[in-house]
């Protein structure tokens, strides 16, 4: 079974970018908070293998993983182009006229921006995952708060 480091949870795009790419074999994913931790993670278990994005079509290059990726000495050994769509969740009993914030991962409400421009109503706020977003929303029971995330994420967390 290979272990995979990513940052986010389960339901993150990382998690769909590691299911697509080693499709058809036994993984156990390491969650992990932030980029930092994925290098780290490699650290400590020779055996791990780390995923992460560094480029994206709408935000740019990720120079900050280019530059973590440099300095840990790690080589690559794949790529996978995964197509982001993302989906806009909430508590079931909440609407479209309920709705005050927008948490997610920064590069993702970077992606969006045209969307939550024409809904100025919305606070913006960033947080460390898109499924981590949707899952504390879920867990917390916060009503009037949305999540950016992967459609996974939607139906892992029930929103």
């Amino acid at each position: 079974m290979k272990r995979i480091a990513i940052q986010g949870l389960m339901g993150s795009f990382h998690d769909i970018a590691a299911h697509l790419y080693f499709e058809g074999e036994q993984i156990q994913l390491i969650c992990c908070s932030t980029f930092e931790q994925v290098f780290e993670s490699i650290k400590q278990d020779p055996t791990a293998i780390g995923m992460l994005a560094i480029e994206n079509t709408i935000a740019g290059s990720l120079l900050h993983n280019y530059e973590l990726l440099r300095d840990s000495g790690t080589t690559v050994v794949g790529e996978h182009k995964l197509h982001i769509s993302h989906c806009i969740c909430c508590l079931p009993e909440d609407d479209w006229s309920t709705i005050t914030e927008v948490h997610s991962h920064p590069v993702a409400l970077m992606q969006c921006r045209q969307f939550l421009a024409q809904h100025p109503q919305l606070k913006n706020v960033e947080a460390e995952d898109t499924a981590g977003s949707a899952k504390m929303i879920a867990e917390e029971g916060r009503r009037g708060w949305a999540a950016i995330c992967h459609a996974e994420a939607t139906r892992l967390y029930g929103l």
